[in-house]
């Protein structure tokens, strides 16, 4: 948090006396805070919060320079992968593939390629955890999903999307997708694509819609560890602390990046609303 707080007010170009006029409080206040001998309360960590909105101070390069830092000295080979996983309470025990049942795909520990999908995801939990993670690939065997309606149809199968499917052709394809791999690597279905997938579950837009939409969001990667073997050779690289004011700031950019998302994939899905199949006319076709 000191940290933080002293970055704050080099890029405010302020005095440990201007911020303290700034928030309201006492420059001994703020001496204590970069000092480490105390921290801001919440509603301090708000107060920063509005002073950065107000002056355009740029909290998410702020955050993702510490990112940068805290991984300056871990080591890397062309075998190990820097990712970053989001834990709500934290990871208590050995690494195992424990995940909910139905998750993208299936089963497995889940990390990504950008951190802030785990960042904004664990955001509203005060008692969350970020991770830094290293993955060593020596020895897995990987299945790469490519951004496109497979992706789709296997996020379909791993949720259930599938389920009325059962015994035919296509759901045997999907069901048997990953097995004999340690790790499954693809497309992440965040909040922004997840808004869109749903719509193509439901019946509302076709395949070409969901795979240019898939296209234009950009979305990062995750790895996704499916077996004891995989959850082996991941290694948790460094643990970085959120305080209250990262996690406002990050909530905020969350919502922000949904509507951004929903409105481009709105834009897209009415561009190709006639091209393509819908999801029920893919089950009914493999039910013939």
């Amino acid at each position: 948090m000191k940290n933080l707080i002293l970055e704050i007010r080099n890029r405010l170009n302020a005095s440990q006396e201007d911020l303290a006029r700034m928030i309201g409080i006492s420059y001994a206040t703020v001496n204590r805070w970069e000092n480490g001998h105390s921290q801001p309360n919440k509603a301090a960590q708000l107060r920063l919060y509005d002073i950065c909105k107000e002056r355009n101070i740029d909290l998410e390069d702020i955050i993702q320079k510490k990112i940068e830092k805290s991984v300056v000295n871990v080591s890397s080979s062309s075998e190990k992968v820097l990712l970053y996983h989001g834990s709500k309470s934290g990871i208590k025990g050995p690494i195992a593939p424990i995940s909910r049942e139905r998750c993208d795909f299936g089963k497995g520990f889940y990390m990504g390629t950008e951190p802030y999908q785990p960042l904004t995801l664990i955001s509203d939990f005060e008692e969350s955890k970020f991770y830094v993670i290293s993955l060593d690939m020596t020895g897995l065997r990987v299945l790469n999903v490519k951004p496109d309606l497979e992706w789709a149809m296997l996020v379909a199968y791993n949720r259930g999307k599938l389920d009325e499917a059962r015994g035919t052709s296509l759901y045997e394809h999907y069901a048997a997708m990953s097995k004999g791999y340690d790790v499954v690597v693809g497309s992440i279905a965040n909040d922004r694509m997840f808004y869109v997938l749903d719509n193509f579950f439901l019946g509302n837009i076709t395949d070409k819609a969901l795979v240019m939409s898939l296209s234009a969001l950009q979305l990062g990667e995750q790895f996704v560890a499916i077996t004891e073997k995989a959850c082996e050779h991941v290694k948790i690289e460094t643990e970085i602390e959120l305080s209250h004011l990262e996690r406002n700031f990050l909530r905020v950019l969350s919502e922000s990046n949904r509507v951004k998302g929903v409105n481009l994939a709105n834009e897209i899905c009415r561009d190709y609303r006639r091209e393509g199949q819908f999801f029920d006319e893919i089950l009914k076709e493999a039910r013939r």
